[in-house]
Formats: structure tokens, C-alpha cells, sequence
């Protein structure tokens, strides 16, 4: 990433980042998702990358009838949701994830951990968070960095929970900090 002969713009454009907290842009829903691919002049078929990027982040349904409506009369999770849409609507080799869910209620989790797992099956998801059991339910394979964001320990997600190899990783999961 740091390499001289590495473009950072053109890094960025094969990268969807998706917040803590939802940041949609002060506009329509539709220009939020069609933003990204207007910088890019990829508004071939715009309507329909809208659209798709919406089905695929599981919120057309309930936003169809309302694009041109700011993206900011959205409750939290549709908007982590539109946010999503955003992300994807490039159609990004990654899509880097910082706690997508922690300002959100339980329900609004489930259907982002929903989502993610969906997403999985098309680009490569990083998920950052705090939360030992999200990270159990939704992902493949965990990295455990502590303080000073040393990596400690990194395997497939059943092997870090059910058999650390680092007495640290374990003293984590299990609570034991000391």
C-alpha cells in the first residue's frame, strides 16, 4: 500500500469503505448511491447500477418509491444500509467495515450482519469490531490485534474461538484481560 510505484487514487477506487456511525452525503438517496460512480463518469445504465446497488444492500424495497428524498430522513440502519449501497454501487474488490453495526439496534444489526454475510459471496468484506461474538457469527477468518495493534493471532474463525493459539487471544475471548 505504502510502495512508491503504487497509485493511492486508484487503490481508493478498488476499495469501498463503509463507518461506525452512517455518513450518507446531505442528498437525494438516489445521488448517494449514484455519487461514486458519477466521480468515475460511470453513469452507463445509472438507474440501473442505482437500483441493483439498493437490491443488493437490501433497501430498495423500502425506498423505491422515495429516491429523490434525502438520504438523511432515513432511520440508522437504512442508512448504514444506503451507505452500503454507496460502497458497492463501484462494484470495489474490497469492502473495508469499521463496527457497521455498533450505533445500531439489534434488529438493524441483524439485517447488516445479514447483508455482510450476503456480500461475502462477491468481494472480499474486512470487518473491524470489538464485538467476540459479531465477529464469531459473521466472519471467516479472524485477526486478533491488541493494544498498539500488534497481531497477535490470525486463523480461521472456529480454530481462534474454540482453540487459540495465543494464551493472549484467549485470555480476550474469554475475558480473562490480566
Amino acid at each position: 500500500v505504502y510502495a512508491e510505484d503504487v497509485d493511492p487514487v486508484a487503490l481508493r477506487r478498488r476499495i469501498g469503505m463503509v463507518f461506525q456511525q452512517p455518513n450518507p452525503f446531505p442528498k437525494s438517496i438516489y445521488d448517494n448511491v449514484a455519487y461514486g460512480l458519477r466521480i468515475q463518469d460511470r453513469t452507463e445504465n445509472l438507474d440501473e447500477k442505482v437500483e441493483e446497488s439498493l437490491r443488493r444492500a437490501a433497501l430498495w424495497d423500502e425506498v423505491s418509491d422515495r429516491l429523490d428524498e434525502s438520504a438523511l430522513g432515513l432511520s440508522g440502519g437504512q442508512q448504514q444500509r444506503l451507505c452500503i449501497a454507496r460502497a458497492i454501487a463501484v462494484d470495489p474488490d474490497v469492502v473495508l467495515m469499521d463496527e457497521p453495526a455498533s450505533a445500531l439496534d439489534p434488529i438493524a444489526t441483524s439485517q447488516i450482519e445479514d447483508l455482510i454475510d450476503e456480500l461475502s459471496e462477491d468481494y472480499t468484506v474486512v470487518i473491524v469490531t470489538h464485538n467476540m461474538q459479531q465477529a464469531a457469527r459473521i466472519s471467516d477468518k479472524t485477526a486478533v490485534f491488541l493494544t498498539g495493534g500488534e497481531l497477535v493471532e490470525f486463523d480461521d474463525t472456529d480454530r481462534i474461538f474454540e482453540n487459540p493459539q495465543s494464551q493472549r487471544v484467549e485470555d480476550y475471548i474469554t475475558g480473562k484481560f490480566g
